[in-house]
């Protein structure tokens, strides 16, 4: 029963979308960006934070007069930035941590925008890649690794940017097709054509690409960066294709597939292989 009523009022809502579409057209917008952007978990108490992340340097960014909060785990040799994904934060990463120290490199996690303790009310992958962008270059990375849709940012960036610096990107499960990502959401409310039109518009004014272009398989070609692209073929988050797809178009890439992992892609075997592809073979 509890699931079904909540498909009512989703439901209901998207209705009520629908309808100010005709009306108001802005408003009906701003209504389905904050149901597909504002996340409902990821947040972070400063006072409580998890033990991973309360024994670092803490360093404030900032964009826009949003805060963008990031983790430094002190090493003396190159940087890795690690990005993580929708309703997580910086966290996520307590398993790779450990692994990624033994390299003797300087660590740093980012909380993405309305995560974690970075600011804005609001998520959506134009605005992480802003985020990373300024991080970027502060820190200067030479090697990204992005779960989720913070590998979908990371690449976005670098797409955008040609990062020099950027030596190797590590993707983790992360989708690669921003028009399906729409859709499914799309189709939680019941949203029109109309609607989506919208939001598309929108979308394209704020960062130059449409829902149908906007796709990891398409920009991977003109990625420098040697790439790792990691998917399970249980993902029930994002499906496997994606990141075969993307794997495919990407020139310089390393495919791994593994099964029974899931979307979290949680395990030491695996962490160890990302981390036999960022130091074993340069």
């Amino acid at each position: 029963m509890g699931d079904r009523l909540q498909q009512f009022i989703l439901k209901t809502i998207g209705v009520y979308i629908n309808a100010l579409s005709y009306v108001y057209p802005k408003e009906a917008v701003r209504l389905a960006e904050k149901y597909i952007s504002e996340p409902r978990k990821g947040k972070l108490n400063a006072s409580d934070l998890p033990d991973i992340l309360k024994d670092n340097r803490h360093i404030n960014l900032s964009l826009n007069g949003h805060n963008i909060q990031t983790y430094r785990w002190e090493g003396n040799k190159d940087i890795i930035l690690l990005v993580h994904g929708w309703e997580s934060n910086a966290a996520r990463w307590y398993k790779l941590i450990p692994i990624l120290e033994k390299s003797g490199c300087t660590i740093i996690a980012i909380d993405a925008p309305a995560h974690g303790l970075s600011g804005s009310k609001w998520f959506n992958v134009g605005k992480y890649s802003e985020f990373l962008k300024v991080a970027i270059e502060h820190f200067k990375p030479k090697y990204v690794i992005g779960h989720s849709i913070g590998g979908t940012a990371s690449l976005f960036h670098q797409y955008k940017h040609q990062t020099p610096e950027i030596e190797k990107i590590v993707l983790l499960g992360s989708p690669g097709e921003l028009r399906i990502m729409v859709y499914n959401f799309a189709s939680i409310f019941n949203l029109k054509k109309r609607v989506i039109g919208l939001m598309e518009k929108k979308f394209f004014k704020d960062h130059q690409f449409n829902f149908e272009t906007f796709s990891l398989a398409k920009m991977a070609p003109f990625i420098k960066s040697k790439g790792l692209v990691v998917h399970d073929r249980t993902d029930k988050i994002v499906s496997y294709r994606e990141g075969k797809k993307l794997a495919e178009a990407w020139e310089d890439v390393t495919f791994i597939t593994t099964r029974g992992l899931g979307h979290g892609l949680q395990d030491d075997d695996l962490y160890q292989k990302v981390y036999d592809f960022l130091f074993d073979s340069k």
